[in-house]
């Protein structure tokens, strides 16, 4: 079985796949050589494989066990850069073959104060690490926990890019003409806290949604403005748009899990605090499908507080600490209009920590990252070795390790989900 993970009516890959095409016939047509410029060509090829330290009676007992090939073409002319990043990829958990479009965009800058960049790309932006609170795009939660590479947590959006500049302060505008989602936990590779079964669940409750698609209608905005004042960045952010993982659901007998309407209004300062970087973000998540909080069907509104620190205790040894806290606004009409089952607590804290160590000149670097949350009483630790051979050759190994005294906390459901993996990788 052969599946896409690009949407249909990618609107910008046509472009693309014009200038690809153009390269194609040959170096003797130099008009058109000189119009696209050279191609710079690179990659890797993978193999990367896992195991679960538990048997999940919902899920196989191997987490992950692929080969991938990435290709990542770019070149530019006089007045825009293109560029391509696709993965193919064999996946023996699902048994089908997988083709993923990371990248197909077209930077251009027509002014000195501006920039453009429209096609599928990865969006960033915010301070926290591994914890997003105004970064409002797509992430891949399954890619994170079974042992993909980090970089895989960030999954593309199709979306046009505008960045303007001044001496007042710097605009990222991002619109995306149709709602990209979350690669959120459906059961598919993970078993997750069913509310409607009240228990554990996997491939024997497959997450089915009911998603906002529709073209320039079920859109999304984004917006940062900052500025950098005495080397610290100031940054102001709203998005408006949808819950990017399911945040509610339709009534029964036969449930969906859906998107309901989100706004979100943040703020963050990141700069020098003694002799490391510090981080303070803040985000009021708006639920505007239920802004009084009775409807037990659809997620609260919510105030979202992260401050981190990182500073480098050794030689090529650097520590990071983030303290985060969820706090649920409209609780008591939650707690009246819970249908049944365990209720969440009206503030959820979790603290993170990151070690990272490198070694033998730089080529071996160990790390773990750790989030601890006293309120749910679950823990979750990504330890990692990465050892590069050579230039070009690189292997690791890592775990993704859970505990939770509950199954119904967000860490605690994944217990069953821990593993081992490794990983080969050759870079060209």
């Amino acid at each position: 079985m052969m599946s896409r993970k690009t949407p249909a009516g990618l609107w910008v890959l046509l472009a693309l796949v014009c200038g690809t095409a153009a390269v194609g016939l040959g170096q003797e047509d130099e008009q058109k050589e000189s119009w696209l410029g050279e191609w710079d060509l690179h990659g890797y090829y993978e193999l990367r494989a896992g195991y679960r330290t538990r048997k999940d009676p919902y899920e196989k007992d191997m987490s992950l066990m692929e080969t991938r090939l990435q290709l990542d073409a770019s070149t530019y002319n006089d007045w825009a850069d293109f560029k391509f990043k696709g993965d193919v990829y064999g996946d023996l958990v699902l048994e089908e073959a997988e083709f993923d479009l990371r990248e197909a965009n077209i930077f251009t800058r027509p002014t000195d104060y501006m920039d453009l960049k429209i096609g599928r790309q990865i969006l960033t932006w915010g301070t926290g690490d591994l914890i997003f609170i105004n970064d409002l795009f797509p992430k891949d939660w399954q890619a994170f926990l079974i042992g993909r590479d980090t970089e895989y947590l960030k999954a593309p959006s199709d979306a046009g890019k505008v960045s303007l500049f001044s001496d007042l302060a710097d605009v990222d505008f991002v619109y995306t003409p149709q709602f990209d989602s979350d690669r959120f936990i459906n059961g598919e590779r993970l078993s997750y806290w069913s509310g409607n079964l009240q228990s554990l669940a996997g491939r024997n409750a497959i997450v089915h949604t009911n998603k906002p698609d529709r073209w320039f209608r079920d859109d999304e905005f984004a917006l940062r403005v900052y500025k950098n004042i005495n080397n610290y960045e100031y940054a102001m952010y709203g998005y408006w748009g949808y819950w990017k993982s399911p945040g509610g659901q339709t009534l029964p007998p036969a449930p969906q899990a859906i998107f309901p309407d989100l706004n979100v209004y943040g703020a963050s300062v990141r700069g020098a605090v003694g002799p490391g970087i510090g981080n303070v973000e803040f985000g009021y998540y708006e639920s505007a499908d239920d802004l009084s909080g009775t409807n037990p069907l659809v997620n609260n509104s919510e105030l979202r507080f992260l401050v981190g620190y990182t500073q480098e205790i050794g030689h090529d040894f650097t520590l990071g600490l983030q303290y985060y806290i969820e706090h649920m606004l409209n609780y008591g009409e939650y707690l009246d209009s819970l249908p049944g089952g365990p209720a969440r607590d009206r503030d959820r804290n979790l603290v993170t920590m990151r070690l990272t160590k490198q070694l033998l000149k730089q080529t071996l670097t160990a790390s773990l990252f750790t989030y601890w949350s006293p309120t749910d009483k679950d823990v979750y630790f990504r330890p990692n070795i990465n050892y590069k051979v050579t230039d070009d050759l690189a292997v690791e190994l890592g775990a993704n390790i859970f505990f939770g005294d509950h199954p119904n906390t967000f860490f605690g459901q994944f217990e069953n989900d821990s593993n081992i993996y490794t990983a080969f990788r050759y870079t060209f």
